[in-house]
């Protein structure tokens, strides 16, 4: 604790960052776990719910105050970035492979850039459109891996026409991080990233109540939990919600923006070093080519991926 206390602020922000991406890295194989035992639902809005509770104090010191112009954005943010975006995350990970999640996530960016050429007219630099390219021909391999390699199935024994749904499910569901951000982008601009979190949070776990009810109904009441889902629960709530959003949102305004993408790169390794033993999932000649595509277009594209986020702590002196 000593030796924490004695760095500098930015070295603090930048071992946030790492711990941030490595439980949201840990989580794919870790919920894909849990939803063995936990239903889909009950798990996400409980998540959420408990989880905006965590995140209130730190709201509560700048404003929760939204204007009445904004509740639509903000309705319309919360409903993509976390009920859209959760439920496609979850119903993909019952059906395929969990290291699938973190590498189609990578290519956010790309999905970002052709909806802000789509929607928002904004024409990209010929090197951006290249790298664009190569990290969707990456994304596609990895989409069609489970119909191009005959045969395979994922941990829990799915057929290949399964799996194939279940990548473009974690597809649509990188989508809906997009529109959260899309739309959240002005937003940003008025408020506090923790009054906007505190909202997210609340407005998606209530999308997602009905839902748990209707689970409820459907299973004759409340599921036993075991091991699994109790550890879902607790991982979901105090790690992944809660410690991860709070150490990114301290960490992201003690560092300059350019230099917290690469922090991302964390999560396929954390992804892929649990998934392997956890749930036996296998890597395939076909996944590394397809990471290897995604990866070499952020690179082409942003030009970013010239050193680890562990080298970054090196460098301070």
């Amino acid at each position: 604790m000593k030796w924490f206390l004695s760095l500098q602020t930015k070295q603090k922000a930048i071992i946030a960052l790492i711990l941030a991406n490595l439980i949201w890295g840990a989580a794919s194989p870790i919920f894909k776990w849990s939803l063995g035992n936990i239903p889909l639902f009950t798990l996400a809005y409980f998540r959420f719910f408990i989880a905006s509770f965590f995140i209130l104090p730190f709201a509560l010191k700048r404003s929760l105050v939204i204007e009445k112009k904004d509740w639509l954005s903000l309705f319309l943010m919360s409903f993509f970035g976390i009920t859209l975006n959760i439920t496609f995350f979850f119903l993909g990970l019952e059906y395929t492979a969990s290291i699938n999640a973190p590498i189609i996530a990578s290519a956010g960016p790309v999905f970002l850039l052709i909806a802000a050429f789509l929607v928002l007219h904004e024409k990209p630099k010929r090197k951006t459109l290249a790298g664009t390219l190569i990290s969707l021909l990456g994304v596609l391999v990895i989409i069609g891996r489970p119909l191009f390699e005959k045969g395979l199935t994922s941990g829990n024994g799915d057929t290949s026409s399964l799996a194939f749904l279940g990548n473009v499910f974690f597809v649509v569901a990188t989508l809906g991080a997009v529109g959260h951000t899309i739309i959240g982008k002005e937003l940003a601009r008025k408020y506090s990233a923790f009054t906007l979190t505190f909202w997210a949070f609340l407005i998606g776990s209530i999308g997602f109540f009905p839902l748990f009810v209707r689970e409820l109904f459907i299973n004759g009441g409340w599921t036993p939990l075991d091991i699994r889902g109790i550890l879902g629960l607790v991982f979901g709530i105090l790690l992944s919600s809660g410690f991860a959003y709070l150490a990114y949102h301290w960490a992201i305004e003690k560092l300059p923006a350019s230099e917290t993408g690469v922090f991302t790169y964390i999560d396929p390794l954390a992804a892929t070093l649990i998934a392997l033993p956890l749930l036996g999932e296998i890597i395939t000649p076909l996944f590394v080519l397809g990471s290897i595509f995604v990866f070499a277009g952020i690179f082409v594209a942003e030009g970013r991926i010239n050193y680890h986020p562990f080298h970054k702590l090196r460098s301070l002196h």
